[in-house]
């Protein structure tokens, strides 16, 4: 069943009195429950497609649907819902509170999302369970390694149960033994029927995904099982 529907979705910017057009005439289906890598240089479109996917900018063109669910046609407030309850975000910097603890961290998506309080912190701490930090709870950010961080950016992302996990650069502050370790947590997601798309220019991160979808020029350029993607589309 698919989980993201673009239809021919085009984005331009406005820059000045001259247009940049960041997507042209992209449809890309998505399934319910991949693992796919999007690629390509920079200014390929890769960046703008994952801003869109998850609802965070409107295509200027298209249609897209989460969830069949129209969401550019969607307000702003309906778009932040979407955002809290179907998309889980993690991104090369961790974005942690350092004046929070670990636990703290991962319970504040549940305030916007409107969990009652009775449930945070002992979901939080299920989260932080599931990856790998059940003994770091009362740490804050400055006494983690940066692996340990980016643990708890994830654990922060699943916490409200999304059906998709968006990921750009994940692995990008760390060295290849931590970027293994976080992968093994994708790769856990994946299988327990998480969906998770991730933006990335390394090609072993690809390279663990089952299909690589690389942009140019704002275009899908190609659409590969893993196995067919050639390591040159990850440039």
């Amino acid at each position: 069943m698919a989980l993201i529907n673009l239809w021919h979705i085009s984005k331009t910017y406005g820059i000045g009195d001259l247009e940049v057009h960041a997507l042209r005439d992209v449809s890309l289906t998505i399934d319910a429950g991949e693992y796919c890598a999007i690629v390509g240089a920079s200014g390929s479109g890769k960046s703008t497609a994952m801003n869109l996917i998850g609802c965070l900018d409107r295509p200027t063109l298209g249609d897209y649907r989460l969830d069949g669910i129209p969401v550019n046609t969607l307000g702003t407030d309906a778009l932040a819902d979407i955002r809290n309850r179907k998309i889980g975000f993690v991104f090369q910097q961790f974005y942690l509170l350092p004046q929070l603890t670990a636990v703290e961290n991962v319970m504040l998506p549940m305030v916007y999302a409107n969990v009652p309080k009775s449930q945070r912190r002992s979901r939080a701490i299920q989260s932080l369970q599931k990856v790998g930090l059940g003994n770091r709870l009362h740490n804050r950010p400055n006494q983690m390694s940066g692996g340990q961080q980016q643990r708890v950016a994830i654990a922060r992302a699943i916490v409200n149960r999304p059906k998709l996990l968006l990921a750009d650069e994940p692995t990008g502050a760390l060295d290849s033994q931590t970027s293994r370790s976080i992968l093994d947590i994708f790769a856990s997601l994946n299988r327990a029927g998480m969906t998770l798309v991730i933006v990335t220019h390394d090609e072993a991160v690809a390279q663990q995904c089952d299909r690589v979808i690389t942009f140019r020029d704002g275009q899908v350029l190609s659409d590969l099982p893993t196995a067919k993607a050639a390591p040159k589309t990850l440039a």
